[in-house]
């Protein structure tokens, strides 16, 4: 038993840190058009661990919820600049 323990224990010590959910506010200013939150919606939801984006077109913020096992804020703001649309990180 004490074997066992000892096996769950180091285990629980070794293992890689669980992924987690995080959300992150992004200022996106170049979202000037209808067609604007369209493009950077589907640049983002196409990032791999991208669980949703609800996008704020007034305000020109978009908050993107993702696994970070999968992804992260610098692969976020790339996939918007990529698509044409700088953005930067509001909070976090």
């Amino acid at each position: 038993m004490k074997k066992l323990f000892a096996i769950l224990a180091l285990a629980a010590v070794a293992a890689p840190a669980w992924a987690a959910t995080q959300t992150v506010k992004l200022s996106v200013p170049g979202m000037t058009c209808g067609a604007c939150p369209i493009t950077v919606r589907t640049a983002l939801k196409r990032v791999a661990g991208v669980e949703n984006v609800n996008i704020d077109e007034a305000q020109k913020l978009v908050a993107v919820t993702f696994d970070d096992a999968k992804t992260n804020v610098q692969s976020l703001t790339k996939a918007t600049k990529d698509a044409g649309y700088p953005s930067s990180v509001v909070s976090h």
